[in-house]
């Protein structure tokens, strides 16, 4: 006989009764499967604090954690892709733009702006994985064109946040063109002394890891971002061969020369301005 005996069955709780838990109060890690509340895990950067592992994150975000009290302003916040191509698959391209933009609330997967970070000023452009993967389409590519010109015109530094899927397939050779044009803008600000610096994050793959996510004169990666051209899964079926452990990911492609180092979140700020201060000597 156990120590407890239930003598009522079928108990029930009245309806207005019953607590209802607030949809989005908690937060389950995917990695350790630690429960938090979502206010502990945004007050912890969205960083597992049991397993450290970094959640993604979007432009909101990021620049809510880098620049000074969250205070910025957006550059060209109101473009919007167009389909010039009239590309359809399983549905027009156009209708994939409006229900991104309805579930995301972003115009395009990237956003830039401008503020002070510890005190100076910086251009900071950042991608969001939502919206359709975070795949680099025409507005991506002249969104950083137009990031690395008002850092050349103020003569600050400009630093890109990645997280992409690569070049996005609806706007096929137009996507592929900004490889070239945001790889030929950012050789501006090497002929100008100006800084910049890429953060790597999970994924950051395909034309976006071929172009301006691997230019920085500092290439910095969050922990086990996975980092790369090809995914693991063509790698492995194209080669044929199990992969090594970690393959691609952050610590695997720091090993073998590809970044310069890994920063966890709460201290990206920090070492940025560090960074920052080193590269960067005002005429």
């Amino acid at each position: 006989m156990g120590w407890f005996q239930r003598n009522t069955e079928g108990i029930k709780t009245k309806s207005d009764e019953k607590k209802e838990m607030p949809e989005g109060a908690w937060y389950k890690c995917p990695s350790c499967k630690t429960v938090a509340s979502s206010q502990d895990h945004e007050d912890s950067l969205w960083v597992c604090s049991h397993c450290g592992h970094h959640e993604r994150i979007g432009s909101k975000e990021y620049f809510s954690v880098l620049f000074d009290d969250g205070k910025c302003r957006k550059l060209a916040p109101k473009m919007s892709s167009l389909d010039p191509l009239e590309f359809t698959d399983s549905k027009p391209y156009p209708h994939r733009l409006e229900a991104a933009k309805s579930k995301t609330g972003l115009n395009d997967a990237l956003a830039v702006a401008s503020g002070d970070m510890c005190g100076s000023p910086v251009v900071i452009a950042c991608m969001d994985f939502s919206f359709i993967g975070g795949s680099m389409g025409s507005v991506v590519g002249e969104k950083i064109a137009k990031g690395i010109d008002y850092a050349l015109k103020k003569g600050i530094p400009f630093i890109c946040i990645s997280k992409s899927g690569g070049a996005r397939m609806m706007e096929a050779g137009l996507s592929l063109m900004q490889m070239a044009k945001t790889s030929a803008k950012l050789s501006l600000l090497g002929k100008a002394g100006l800084p910049y610096i890429s953060i790597l994050t999970d994924p950051t793959t395909g034309g976006v890891t071929a172009s301006y996510a691997m230019l920085g004169d500092l290439n910095i990666a969050e922990p086990n971002a996975l980092i790369g051209f090809a995914g693991p899964r063509v790698v492995k079926e194209t080669i044929g061969k199990d992969l090594p452990e970690g393959f691609q990911r952050s610590e695997f492609v720091l090993e073998h020369g590809f970044l310069d180092l890994i920063v966890e979140r709460k201290e990206l700020k920090e070492k940025l301005s560090f960074a920052l201060k080193m590269l960067h000597t005002e005429n």
